[in-house]
C-alpha cells in the first residue's frame, strides 16, 4: 500500500549509510483528487511541483566529501507525489555514494525520482534567487476571521460584473501535515483572468485551511479547484512557496493549460 501511513513519515528510523534508492516512498495522487472531483484523465490544470533542496552531498572519486544545492521538478501530471521524509531520506542516502561531479548526482536523483514519480522528473543543481513578487498583498486587509477549518469554499465570491486581471499574494497559508499533524507554512501567489473575486473573502477561505490536513501538493489543487468552482474564472495559476524543513522546501504550481500567466523565472521567498 502507498498510503501516508505506510511511509516512514512520523516514524523514528537511522539514516541510511549507503545509497538507496528504494527509500523514495511514492503516494499515488488520484485518491485526494477524487475527494475534490478531479479526474486523472481531465485535469483542469497543468504545473509541477518544485522542491528546492539544501543539503545534497556526496564523495567525489578519491573519497572528498562534496556538498551542493539542487532544484527537482516533479510534473503535476505525474501519477504520484513523493512524499518528503522518504526524499530526505534518499537524498542523505547518497552521502557515502561517489561521483564524477555534481551533473552526474543530478542525472541519478532525477532517474530514481522519475520511476518513482511516473514521470519524467528533472534536476538541476542550484536554487533559483531570492526576488520580490509582484502582486497585491491582502494579508493587510483589516477584516474579522473566525473560521480556520476545514476549508471552506463558501467564502470565495467574484463580481462577475467587473473583469479583472491581477495577481494575490498571501504569506497566511497554514496546513498541517495528514500523518504528524505538524504545521507547514506557505505563501499563496493568485494569478486569475476573470470576473474580480473577493479579497476578503479569499483571505478568510486560505485561513480556513489552518486546520487541514493535506499534504502541500493537494491543498494547492483544493485551492484551484474550489477558486474555479466558486469564481469561475477564465485563466487561472496557483503556487504555494512552502518554508523550508528538513533541508527541503517544496512549492507546488497549478496553471489552466496553455497560459504562461506572465511567469518568468521562479524565485523563492525570503522564509525560505
Amino acid at each position: 500500500m502507498n498510503t501516508p501511513e505506510d511511509s516512514l513519515l512520523g516514524r523514528e528510523v537511522a539514516y541510511p549509510s549507503q545509497y538507496d534508492p528504494d527509500l523514495l516512498f511514492p503516494i499515488p495522487r488520484a485518491a485526494a483528487r477524487a475527494e475534490i472531483g478531479l479526474e486523472a484523465d481531465a485535469l483542469p490544470f497543468t504545473g509541477h511541483d518544485r522542491w528546492h533542496a539544501y543539503e545534497l552531498a556526496w564523495l567525489d572519486l578519491r573519497g572528498k566529501p562534496q556538498v551542493a544545492t539542487a532544484t527537482l521538478t516533479v510534473p503535476a501530471q505525474a501519477p504520484n507525489l513523493i512524499e518528503s521524509k522518504s526524499l530526505k531520506l534518499y537524498l542523505n542516502s547518497l552521502n557515502a555514494a561517489r561521483f564524477e561531479d555534481v551533473q552526474a548526482v543530478c542525472a541519478r536523483v532525477a532517474a530514481d525520482l522519475s520511476v518513482r514519480a511516473g514521470g519524467e522528473v528533472t534536476v538541476q543543481a542550484g536554487l533559483p534567487p531570492f526576488g520580490e513578487q509582484p502582486g497585491t498583498l491582502i494579508d493587510t486587509l483589516d477584516l474579522d476571521i473566525d473560521d480556520y477549518g476545514p476549508p471552506n469554499p463558501t467564502h470565495l465570491v467574484a463580481d462577475a460584473g467587473d473583469a479583472a486581471s491581477e495577481t494575490l499574494v498571501s504569506h497566511l497559508l497554514k496546513s498541517n501535515c495528514p500523518v504528524t499533524g505538524q504545521p507547514d507554512w506557505g505563501t499563496v501567489v493568485l494569478r486569475y483572468d476573470g470576473a474580480r473575486i473577493d479579497r476578503a473573502g479569499l483571505l478568510r477561505y486560505l485561513v480556513s485551511f489552518r486546520d487541514h490536513a493535506g499534504f502541500h501538493e493537494q491543498c494547492v489543487e483544493r485551492i484551484f479547484a474550489d477558486v474555479m468552482t466558486r469564481c469561475a474564472p477564465q485563466r487561472l495559476s496557483v503556487e504555494a512557496r512552502y518554508t523550508r524543513r528538513g533541508g527541503l522546501d517544496i512549492n507546488p504550481w497549478r496553471i489552466t493549460p496553455g497560459w504562461d500567466a506572465g511567469i518568468t523565472a521562479p524565485v523563492r521567498e525570503l522564509r525560505q
